[in-house]
């Protein structure tokens, strides 16, 4: 299956990160190249991209999309280590980095990864296919407690404790081991009354995604470390697909935002209170209706952006 990735908000992330053209910029979440494609077209000679993904199958793919250019630097690794990898990169700042910490259409939609409720796989959800957690170890293993929590808090599954309940009682018989065992546990534990539009087995899938691939544990330290590696007037652009997500990254930016009491006047901050920037949009972006129509997966999606405050002279 060919690696597709329909950028999400491509227009609105774009004129978010106000690309110099000489500019550095990382694409944390690299994909198909999607995003990547449209800012590495207005960088010069002298710009330059950072593409880091996890997914070595996403790297391949963007290697190929983005072949024209050739000032990518391909990184496989997480956008959670971004200090270390631009460190290693010899790159003190940048000009910009993007985070769309949605999944890809290609992660969703082959079913030999594991992500799908569509069909018959093996239970993997591993973005990188180095890691050893996998989706088989979080439902064969974890505590009931843990996995009731973990289909509450990611997946917001009102029949989470119906759902691992069903779980326990099967794997003390047999390990759970493809897609389709799980789909048809997830079926025969919502009663039909309840059940209503959708796919059944959706919230429970993301949800053991979620904790299978860390999505969420790290994101506040992330988005905080991604602003402390921007340079003066330096954009960060954060699009989220979870509640849980866009409220850690809010909360990371309003941290850095700082809360100053000075009275307005002043030229300057006395109250001894240390911004590293603003919020550019104080509420969310969300895609227009024709984006949502035209690709579903927009309907949920929600980009803000920071932009890191210039040094004032005393």
């Amino acid at each position: 299956m060919k690696f597709e990735h329909k950028p999400v908000l491509l227009a609105e992330c774009i004129e978010g990160l106000q690309i110099k053209p000489d500019g550095i910029y990382v694409d944390g979440t690299l994909g198909g190249g999607g995003h990547s494609k449209e800012i590495a077209k207005r960088l010069s000679a002298k710009g330059k991209l950072i593409g880091i993904d996890r997914d070595e199958e996403a790297l391949k793919a963007a290697r190929e999309n983005l072949k024209e250019f050739s000032n990518i630097i391909y990184v496989h690794g997480n956008h959670d280590e971004i200090q270390d990898i631009l460190h290693t990169l010899d790159i003190q700042k940048v000009d910009g980095i993007l985070l769309d910490l949605g999944v890809s259409s290609y992660q969703l939609d082959e079913r030999a990864r594991g992500f799908s409720y569509m069909g018959e796989a093996k239970l993997d959800m591993r973005m990188d296919r180095t890691q050893r957690l996998t989706a088989y170890d979080v439902v064969n293993t974890y505590p009931e407690e843990k996995l009731i929590q973990i289909l509450r808090e990611y997946g917001e599954e009102k029949f989470s404790k119906q759902i691992v309940k069903s779980i326990i009682e099967i794997r003390k018989k047999k390990p759970i081991e493809t897609t389709m065992e799980l789909v048809n546990i997830i079926e025969n534990s919502i009663p039909r009354a309840k059940q209503k539009e959708g796919h059944l087995a959706k919230r429970t899938f993301q949800a053991i995604r979620i904790e299978v691939n860390n999505e969420i544990e790290p994101l506040f330290i992330t988005v905080k470390q991604s602003i402390q590696c921007l340079k003066e007037k330096g954009r960060l652009c954060v699009i989220t697909f979870h509640s849980l997500e866009d409220r850690n990254v809010k909360k990371a930016m309003i941290e850095a935002e700082g809360i100053c009491t000075c009275p307005k006047d002043l030229p300057y901050c006395v109250c001894g209170c240390k911004s590293e920037g603003r919020m550019v949009n104080k509420k969310p972006i969300e895609a227009s209706i024709e984006e949502q129509r035209e690709n579903t997966r927009a309907k949920s999606a929600k980009l803000r952006v920071f932009e890191k405050a210039e040094t004032k002279e005393r």
